[in-house]
């Protein structure tokens, strides 16, 4: 599919900006920016790699989430518009993604065994939406949200 002259513009930018931030963190990395369609939006993955990776994730990607959403943030103002972009280090979002699949089916079969509620440790709200999406469609338990803020936890029941 070819892009159209916005979109590059915006990719240009997107990676213009994020090389941008790095500098003024003091570190050095390699920006990729692919974008992804999903219906009518455009979601544009911003891969670093760089040597400092933990620098940039941060405890359990609380780093990653701020810098992702000071990277929207100062896009929003440069672009005009909110334009949705996710951060990646060092593959970290895919590994946390996998693990969280993994913690999510174990769960999924204690639910199903002892036909009682589970409630998960504290997710982000990307990594609650990807366990929403997993059990969407499933026979035999649903997921919920639950709290506020910090408090929000997920929790996965019979149906």
């Amino acid at each position: 599919m070819k892009k159209t002259t916005d979109e590059k513009n915006i990719i240009t930018e997107i990676k213009k900006t994020t090389e941008e931030l790095l500098t003024m963190l003091k570190t050095e990395g390699k920006v990729e920016v692919g974008e992804e369609k999903s219906n009518e939006e455009s979601n544009y993955i911003i891969k670093i790699e760089t040597q400092e990776t933990g620098l940039l994730i941060g405890y359990h990607g609380e780093t990653l989430n701020s810098l992702q959403l000071l990277l929207g943030v100062i896009l929003f103002k440069k672009l005009g518009k909110w334009v949705h972009v996710v951060v990646d280090v060092g593959n970290y979002r895919q590994m946390r993604e996998e693990s969280i699949k993994e913690m999510v089916n174990r769960i999924v079969s204690e639910v199903e065994a002892t036909n009682q509620g589970a409630t998960l440790p504290y997710l982000s709200p990307l990594e609650r939406r990807i366990v929403h999406m997993m059990l969407t469609n499933h026979g035999k338990v649903v997921s919920e949200s639950v709290g506020e803020g910090k408090d929000r936890r997920l929790t996965i029941r019979p149906k």
